[in-house]
């Protein structure tokens, strides 16, 4: 009779409820993987590649190098972090240095009193005739621009748009952006009072002043914000009283620059929206980017967290 050969069961391995999984998942990882094998193959052997296969190359060459896939695989290693800045913890909170900065115009800020920041230098307070703006001298562009919208002035806002952009002369030549900072950047020229808001001919030539402005993805500027913008005044038409709204640029480390003058590129904006009747106050927080998509408002507390700023100390939110 044959032998029988004695078979040998293998023990299965027991994980421990406690024990952690492995970081490392293939299908986390293959893809970004592969897509950089393929893409180093090719380059390396570009210079026998025709017709078909230098197109592939160069495909695999622009997803290598877009930020969109930059920022997709950094929200696969820092989940939950792309949709918010690195804003440092426990920050003391800050107080008024000195006499209100506004004093001029204080009829565009909640309560009379404007948003509360720790000091930065070069920051200046603008007076506009339909909004108020603290500018940086430092980014080249708005810390936040203050409105104060309701149904009279959203009836009241239908000027002809002039596009009339300019340098604010009453800013530092060393302070400020010029046009040709813009100019061949990729980048659009964003309103933060958005010129759709103004009431009159002056406030719209006013809103084109290059101190109202940060460099804004244009599709981003023409898409997803523009609805927010239009959804604000919307919401000032029907509301029973003011609606204060507050818009900013938000910066991450590292964040680009484009022009001479080193204007800086914001990576996230935000639009406070305070309904002064209802006394409530909600944020609309994007991405500065192509695709970035509207998603539900933030609440008071979490911009606060998220910019270091109190937007709106005169309320008592």
């Amino acid at each position: 009779m044959p032998a029988h050969k004695k078979t040998t069961q293998r023990k299965r391995s027991v994980r421990s409820a406690n024990t952690p999984k492995p970081a490392f998942s293939f299908s986390r990882w293959a893809l970004p993987v592969v897509t950089l094998c393929v893409g180093v193959a090719l380059g390396s052997c570009s210079d026998s590649l025709t017709g078909t296969g230098k197109e592939l190359a160069r495909f695999v060459q622009a997803v290598l190098t877009s930020d969109v896939l930059r920022e997709k695989l950094d929200a696969v290693l820092n989940p939950g972090a792309a949709d918010r800045p690195v804003v440092q913890a426990k920050t003391p909170p800050a107080a008024r240095q000195g006499a209100e900065p506004f004093a001029a115009c204080p009829q565009f800020f909640a309560g009379g009193m404007s948003p509360v920041l720790h000091f930065q230098p070069l920051q200046r307070p603008l007076c506009f005739e339909a909004f108020a703006i603290l500018h940086s001298g430092q980014t080249k562009t708005p810390v936040f621009v203050a409105q104060k919208l309701n149904r009279r002035s959203v009836a009241n806002a239908n000027e002809k748009r002039t596009d009339r952009f300019f340098a604010d002369a009453r800013l530092p030549r060393a302070e400020r952006a010029e046009l040709d900072d813009y100019r061949n950047s990729g980048y659009s020229r964003g309103h933060m009072a958005p010129a759709a808001d103004m009431p009159n001919p002056t406030a719209m030539e006013q809103s084109f002043s290059l101190a109202n402005t940060v460099p804004q993805s244009a599709r981003h500027n023409g898409g997803a914000w523009a609805k927010v913008e239009q959804d604000t005044r919307q919401f000032a038409e029907r509301a029973k009283g003011n609606v204060y709204v507050i818009t900013g640029p938000v910066y991450a480390q590292g964040s680009k620059t484009v022009g001479e003058n080193r204007v800086r590129v914001p990576d996230y904006l935000f639009k406070l929206v305070y309904d002064e009747a209802g006394h409530r106050a909600w944020a609309h927080w994007h991405a500065n980017r192509d695709d970035a998509q509207a998603g539900p408002p933030i609440s008071y507390p979490e911009l606060v967290q998220r910019t270091g700023i109190e937007l709106l100390p005169g309320v008592g939110l």
